[in-house]
């Protein structure tokens, strides 16, 4: 995939990966290797941990359509190379943090996911993007969740 068209999104943002996704991948061990190297690769790519773990949630039976969504992934890797994680001396020493929250996201389970981002001045120091554990009853309470999530 080196000469490659890039991709302005890692991610269709109109459709969410599911299961039930069609006919089974032709190699799952490539699919399984390439996943393992951008597992990899969000230590310095903050912004690929979303998409990555979205991913990662079909290794254990990889579809053509989770095939095509890492092809995707790797097209907008190959298009911002120059992207990465850059720590710089800053002149403020706030904790700032940001966090948001996908009520009922996950097509499969309805769990919401959680995600925040915590920086040190303007140098992004921790960052997550995960499942809730816990099924919730609304918006509101997701968030709450979320909030807890980033303060701990």
């Amino acid at each position: 995939m080196t000469s490659c068209n890039p991709s302005v999104t890692p991610i269709d943002t109109k459709q969410k990966l599911s299961t039930s996704a069609g006919t089974p991948c032709d190699d799952p061990t490539l699919y399984r290797s390439l996943v393992g190297a951008l597992q990899h690769l969000t230590f310095i790519r903050p912004d690929i941990s979303y998409v990555v773990q979205q991913v990662c949630l079909h290794m254990h039976a990889p579809c053509t359509e989770h095939m095509l969504a890492l092809k995707r992934i790797l097209r907008y890797v190959h298009g911002t190379l120059q992207f990465g994680l850059h720590l710089y001396s800053s002149p403020t020493e706030k904790l700032i943090s940001y966090t948001d929250v996908d009520w009922g996201g996950c097509p499969d389970t309805r769990r919401s996911t959680s995600s925040y981002c915590l920086l040190l001045g303007d140098n992004l120091i921790s960052w997550s993007s995960k499942r809730q554990p816990t099924l919730s009853q609304s918006s509101a309470e997701a968030e709450y969740r979320g909030v807890a999530n980033v303060v701990s």
